[in-house]
């Protein structure tokens, strides 16, 4: 006996809702086209929650400015850009400076709104060393200094960004890898017995948080930590 030799299992958005119904004692014969309504938006939601909860690696996406669409190029003496709507929190963010055709990049670090509130002076022009990320519905990144003449910048940011929206139509399949499908599966049955099956709502919550507390910490960079201590004032 041999193995498939495949690696093609990516069931459609509709197969993973009917499995989710029948974690829930939910038959196909059963379901309505207000069933399939309500499990459309739970799914969404639940992605949404994901979105919430942390970091998800599949969705880590490059912006860079003046080449993603909808982030523009960086220009002197304009502070804040408005970053994709899709985007749901910075990761990390550097500049690279372009001078006499040779390209340095340089980490940005991040600032609260109450510290870049206390900036006595937002519009100095300088090279960029901190961002502030404003998260509203349409995300903004505030650079300071305020891009200055002095060399060509350009801003990358790498990001977390939305999942794709969850469809039913056309055998679409959710925007998320193999290894987070039982998750799914286990979420959205927990979401769905809230609505039609109480009596289990439980017991899917059980099944939901032992599926999410491996597909999480699986979703992580396999790097060792290094805490160094600061001793250099000690030698001054």
């Amino acid at each position: 006996m041999t193995s498939s030799g495949t690696y093609d299992f990516g069931p459609a958005n509709s197969a993973f809702v009917l499995n989710a119904f029948d974690r829930i004692q939910i038959r196909p014969s059963a379901l309505l086209v207000e069933h399939m309504q309500r499990a459309s938006i739970e799914a969404n939601l639940l992605l949404a929650e994901w979105a919430n909860r942390g970091v998800n690696l599949w969705k880590s996406e490059l912006l860079t400015s003046g080449v993603t669409s909808g982030f523009s190029a960086i220009t002197q003496g304009t502070a804040t850009y408005t970053l994709p709507a899709r985007t749901v929190s910075i990761l990390v963010a550097y500049v690279s400076t372009l001078v006499n055709g040779s390209s340095t990049d340089r980490i940005l670090s991040p600032i609260s709104t109450y510290e870049y509130g206390a900036i006595p002076q937002k519009t100095i022009q300088a090279p960029p060393t901190v961002y502030w990320y404003n998260r509203q519905i349409t995300p903004q990144i505030t650079l300071w200094g305020v891009p200055n003449l002095s060399s060509t910048y350009t801003l990358n940011l790498q990001v977390m960004a939305q999942v794709e929206d969850n469809g039913l139509a056309s055998g679409q399949t959710p925007n998320i890898p193999y290894r987070w499908y039982d998750c799914f599966t286990a979420g959205l049955a927990y979401r769905l017995a809230r609505i039609y099956m109480p009596a289990l709502e439980d017991k899917r919550k059980m099944d939901y948080t032992e599926s999410w507390s491996f597909a999480a910490s699986e979703d992580t960079e396999d790097v060792n930590l290094y805490i160094y201590p600061g001793l250099g004032s000690y030698y001054r």
